[in-house]
Protein backbone atom coordinates (compact mmCIF):
# COMPACT_ATOMS: atom_id res chain seq x y z
CA UNK A 1 0.00 0.00 0.00
CA UNK A 2 1.34 3.44 -0.96
CA UNK A 3 2.33 5.78 1.83
CA UNK A 4 0.43 9.04 2.15
CA UNK A 5 1.90 12.51 2.57
CA UNK A 6 0.46 15.95 3.16
CA UNK A 7 2.61 18.82 1.87
CA UNK A 8 1.77 22.18 3.44
CA UNK A 9 3.04 25.09 1.37
CA UNK A 10 3.10 23.29 -1.97
CA UNK A 11 2.26 26.26 -4.19
CA UNK A 12 5.87 27.20 -4.93
CA UNK A 13 9.53 26.56 -4.29
CA UNK A 14 10.70 23.68 -2.14
CA UNK A 15 7.21 22.55 -1.12
CA UNK A 16 6.12 22.16 -4.73
CA UNK A 17 9.27 20.24 -5.67
CA UNK A 18 8.96 17.89 -2.68
CA UNK A 19 5.30 17.19 -3.52
CA UNK A 20 6.19 16.30 -7.11
CA UNK A 21 9.14 14.15 -6.07
CA UNK A 22 7.13 12.20 -3.48
CA UNK A 23 4.40 11.58 -6.05
CA UNK A 24 7.01 10.38 -8.56
CA UNK A 25 8.28 7.93 -5.93
CA UNK A 26 4.81 6.42 -5.55
CA UNK A 27 3.46 8.29 -2.55
CA UNK A 28 -0.16 9.41 -2.47
CA UNK A 29 0.17 13.16 -1.96
CA UNK A 30 -2.27 15.78 -0.72
CA UNK A 31 -1.17 19.39 -1.17
CA UNK A 32 -2.15 22.60 0.57
CA UNK A 33 -1.41 26.31 0.39
CA UNK A 34 -2.99 29.74 0.10
CA UNK A 35 -3.05 30.12 -3.70
CA UNK A 36 -5.76 27.83 -4.99
CA UNK A 37 -4.94 28.43 -8.68
CA UNK A 38 -1.44 27.04 -8.11
CA UNK A 39 -2.79 24.03 -6.25
CA UNK A 40 -5.16 23.33 -9.13
CA UNK A 41 -2.34 23.75 -11.66
CA UNK A 42 -0.20 21.22 -9.77
CA UNK A 43 -3.09 18.76 -9.61
CA UNK A 44 -3.61 19.10 -13.37
CA UNK A 45 -0.03 17.91 -13.98
CA UNK A 46 -0.96 14.53 -12.54
CA UNK A 47 0.48 12.46 -9.72
CA UNK A 48 -1.05 14.50 -6.89
CA UNK A 49 -4.12 12.95 -5.26
CA UNK A 50 -6.01 15.91 -3.75
CA UNK A 51 -5.67 19.49 -2.50
CA UNK A 52 -7.04 21.92 0.05
CA UNK A 53 -6.73 25.70 0.21
CA UNK A 54 -5.23 26.49 3.63
CA UNK A 55 -3.82 29.66 5.13
CA UNK A 56 -1.77 28.65 8.18
CA UNK A 57 -2.46 32.03 9.81
CA UNK A 58 -6.20 31.33 9.89
CA UNK A 59 -7.88 29.88 13.00
CA UNK A 60 -9.74 27.54 10.61
CA UNK A 61 -6.50 26.00 9.32
CA UNK A 62 -6.48 22.96 11.68
CA UNK A 63 -9.99 21.93 10.62
CA UNK A 64 -9.01 22.37 6.97
CA UNK A 65 -5.94 20.18 7.47
CA UNK A 66 -8.09 17.46 9.00
CA UNK A 67 -10.42 17.75 6.01
CA UNK A 68 -7.47 17.24 3.65
CA UNK A 69 -6.33 14.20 5.63
CA UNK A 70 -9.82 12.73 5.21
CA UNK A 71 -9.70 13.40 1.47
CA UNK A 72 -6.38 11.58 1.24
CA UNK A 73 -7.65 8.72 3.37
CA UNK A 74 -5.01 9.10 6.09
CA UNK A 75 -1.48 10.41 6.50
CA UNK A 76 1.95 8.88 7.14
CA UNK A 77 3.99 12.06 6.59
CA UNK A 78 3.23 15.67 7.36
CA UNK A 79 5.65 17.95 5.51
CA UNK A 80 5.61 21.64 6.47
CA UNK A 81 7.08 24.07 3.94
CA UNK A 82 4.99 27.14 4.73
CA UNK A 83 7.04 30.14 5.77
CA UNK A 84 7.88 33.76 4.99
CA UNK A 85 10.64 36.20 5.79
CA UNK A 86 12.44 39.32 4.68
CA UNK A 87 15.73 41.06 5.08
CA UNK A 88 14.51 43.87 7.28
CA UNK A 89 17.26 46.26 8.34
CA UNK A 90 14.69 49.05 8.68
CA UNK A 91 12.65 46.92 11.13
CA UNK A 92 9.41 47.37 9.23
CA UNK A 93 6.93 46.32 11.93
CA UNK A 94 4.38 44.90 9.49
CA UNK A 95 6.97 42.56 8.00
CA UNK A 96 8.16 41.44 11.42
CA UNK A 97 4.61 40.74 12.63
CA UNK A 98 3.68 38.81 9.46
CA UNK A 99 6.80 36.69 9.87
CA UNK A 100 5.95 35.92 13.49
CA UNK A 101 2.36 35.11 12.57
CA UNK A 102 3.33 32.64 9.84
CA UNK A 103 6.57 31.12 11.13
CA UNK A 104 5.57 31.16 14.79
CA UNK A 105 1.81 30.92 15.30
CA UNK A 106 0.99 29.29 11.94
CA UNK A 107 3.82 26.78 12.25
CA UNK A 108 2.76 25.77 15.76
CA UNK A 109 -0.90 25.57 14.80
CA UNK A 110 -0.27 23.16 11.91
CA UNK A 111 2.49 21.01 13.39
CA UNK A 112 0.50 20.50 16.59
CA UNK A 113 -2.57 19.49 14.58
CA UNK A 114 -0.52 16.91 12.69
CA UNK A 115 1.14 15.63 15.88
CA UNK A 116 -2.20 15.26 17.67
CA UNK A 117 -3.71 13.46 14.67
CA UNK A 118 -0.81 11.02 14.62
CA UNK A 119 -1.10 10.54 18.38
CA UNK A 120 -4.79 9.70 18.03
CA UNK A 121 -4.07 7.15 15.29
CA UNK A 122 -1.30 5.59 17.39
CA UNK A 123 -3.77 4.68 20.11
CA UNK A 124 -6.35 3.30 17.67
CA UNK A 125 -5.53 0.03 15.83
CA UNK A 126 -6.25 0.32 12.12
CA UNK A 127 -6.67 -3.40 11.41
CA UNK A 128 -7.46 -6.65 13.19
CA UNK A 129 -3.86 -7.84 13.25
CA UNK A 130 -2.91 -4.87 15.42
CA UNK A 131 -5.55 -5.81 17.98
CA UNK A 132 -3.49 -8.85 18.96
CA UNK A 133 -0.28 -6.87 19.60
CA UNK A 134 0.29 -6.41 23.36
CA UNK A 135 0.48 -2.77 24.42
CA UNK A 136 3.86 -3.34 26.04
CA UNK A 137 5.26 -4.65 22.76
CA UNK A 138 3.80 -1.71 20.86
CA UNK A 139 5.57 0.72 23.15
CA UNK A 140 8.83 -1.19 22.88
CA UNK A 141 8.70 -1.52 19.11
CA UNK A 142 6.88 1.04 17.00
CA UNK A 143 7.44 -0.79 13.73
CA UNK A 144 3.72 -1.65 13.58
CA UNK A 145 2.95 1.97 12.66
CA UNK A 146 5.33 4.84 11.90
CA UNK A 147 4.51 8.49 11.34
CA UNK A 148 6.77 11.42 10.55
CA UNK A 149 6.62 15.19 10.77
CA UNK A 150 9.22 16.90 8.59
CA UNK A 151 9.59 20.68 8.58
CA UNK A 152 11.72 23.16 6.72
CA UNK A 153 13.39 25.47 9.22
CA UNK A 154 16.71 27.07 8.24
CA UNK A 155 20.36 27.50 9.06
CA UNK A 156 19.20 31.02 10.00
CA UNK A 157 18.17 29.57 13.37
CA UNK A 158 21.81 28.85 14.22
CA UNK A 159 22.68 32.44 15.18
CA UNK A 160 20.80 35.72 15.31
CA UNK A 161 20.93 37.40 11.89
CA UNK A 162 20.65 41.17 12.26
CA UNK A 163 19.53 41.59 8.64
CA UNK A 164 16.46 39.39 9.23
CA UNK A 165 15.53 39.51 12.93
CA UNK A 166 12.05 37.95 12.91
CA UNK A 167 12.97 35.35 10.31
CA UNK A 168 16.09 34.26 12.16
CA UNK A 169 14.35 34.24 15.56
CA UNK A 170 11.35 32.23 14.34
CA UNK A 171 13.64 29.66 12.75
CA UNK A 172 15.41 29.24 16.09
CA UNK A 173 11.97 28.81 17.68
CA UNK A 174 11.10 26.13 15.12
CA UNK A 175 14.36 24.24 15.78
CA UNK A 176 13.61 24.12 19.50
CA UNK A 177 9.93 23.33 19.07
CA UNK A 178 10.66 20.30 16.89
CA UNK A 179 13.22 19.11 19.41
CA UNK A 180 10.53 19.39 22.10
CA UNK A 181 8.06 17.38 20.03
CA UNK A 182 10.65 14.69 19.38
CA UNK A 183 11.25 14.38 23.11
CA UNK A 184 7.52 14.39 23.88
CA UNK A 185 6.88 11.60 21.36
CA UNK A 186 9.43 9.44 23.16
CA UNK A 187 8.05 10.35 26.59
CA UNK A 188 4.56 9.35 25.48
CA UNK A 189 5.77 6.25 23.59
CA UNK A 190 4.30 7.53 20.33
CA UNK A 191 5.57 6.26 16.96
CA UNK A 192 6.07 9.81 15.69
CA UNK A 193 9.47 10.76 14.29
CA UNK A 194 10.59 14.33 13.64
CA UNK A 195 12.84 15.62 10.87
CA UNK A 196 14.19 19.17 11.17
CA UNK A 197 15.38 20.27 7.71
CA UNK A 198 17.77 23.23 7.72
CA UNK A 199 18.61 24.43 4.21
CA UNK A 200 21.06 27.17 3.44
CA UNK A 201 20.00 29.99 1.15
CA UNK A 202 17.69 28.61 -1.54
CA UNK A 203 16.98 30.38 -4.82
CA UNK A 204 13.33 31.27 -4.14
CA UNK A 205 11.31 34.48 -3.81
CA UNK A 206 12.37 34.61 -0.17
CA UNK A 207 15.87 35.83 -1.11
CA UNK A 208 15.10 37.38 -4.50
CA UNK A 209 17.81 39.85 -5.43
CA UNK A 210 20.41 38.30 -3.14
CA UNK A 211 23.98 38.07 -4.37
CA UNK A 212 24.90 35.15 -2.11
CA UNK A 213 27.19 32.81 -4.11
CA UNK A 214 25.97 29.63 -2.36
CA UNK A 215 22.33 29.74 -3.46
CA UNK A 216 20.76 26.29 -3.81
CA UNK A 217 18.18 25.16 -6.38
CA UNK A 218 14.76 24.07 -5.09
CA UNK A 219 14.93 20.86 -7.14
CA UNK A 220 18.24 19.85 -5.57
CA UNK A 221 17.08 20.74 -2.07
CA UNK A 222 13.94 18.61 -2.58
CA UNK A 223 16.08 15.57 -3.40
CA UNK A 224 18.09 16.07 -0.19
CA UNK A 225 14.86 16.43 1.80
CA UNK A 226 13.19 13.27 0.49
CA UNK A 227 16.41 11.35 1.05
CA UNK A 228 16.59 12.63 4.64
CA UNK A 229 12.97 11.59 5.24
CA UNK A 230 13.46 8.13 3.75
CA UNK A 231 16.59 7.62 5.85
CA UNK A 232 14.97 8.78 9.09
CA UNK A 233 17.22 11.78 9.72
CA UNK A 234 16.39 13.86 12.80
CA UNK A 235 18.27 16.97 11.68
CA UNK A 236 19.49 17.63 8.15
CA UNK A 237 21.52 20.66 7.06
CA UNK A 238 21.49 21.19 3.28
CA UNK A 239 24.04 21.03 1.74
CA UNK A 240 27.56 20.00 2.87
CA UNK A 241 28.91 23.54 2.37
CA UNK A 242 26.34 24.92 4.78
CA UNK A 243 27.11 22.08 7.17
CA UNK A 244 30.65 23.44 7.41
CA UNK A 245 29.41 27.04 7.64
CA UNK A 246 27.02 26.24 10.49
CA UNK A 247 29.80 24.41 12.36
CA UNK A 248 32.02 27.50 12.08
CA UNK A 249 29.18 29.87 13.08
CA UNK A 250 28.68 27.94 16.29
CA UNK A 251 32.32 28.49 17.24
CA UNK A 252 32.01 32.28 17.10
CA UNK A 253 31.35 33.85 20.55
CA UNK A 254 28.44 36.25 20.94
CA UNK A 255 30.63 39.32 21.54
CA UNK A 256 32.30 38.76 18.17
CA UNK A 257 29.21 37.59 16.29
CA UNK A 258 27.28 40.79 17.05
CA UNK A 259 30.13 42.79 15.52
CA UNK A 260 30.07 40.91 12.22
CA UNK A 261 28.16 41.92 9.12
CA UNK A 262 26.13 38.84 8.15
CA UNK A 263 23.66 39.12 5.26
CA UNK A 264 22.18 36.82 2.65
Amino acid sequence: MAKKAIVMGATSGIGMEVAKLLAAKGWQVGIAGRRIERLQALISQGGITCYQQIDVTSPDAPAQLLELIDKLGGMDLYFHSSGIGWQNNSLDIEKEMKTLETNGLGFTRMVDTAFNWFAAQSSTPTNKSELSVPESKKKANHAYQNFRIACITSIAGTKGLGAAPAYSATKRFQNHYLECLSQQARMRHLPIAITDIRPGFVKTNLIAGSSNPLQLKSEDVAKHIVNAIENGKEVKVIDWRYDILVFLWRLIPRWLWTRLRITS
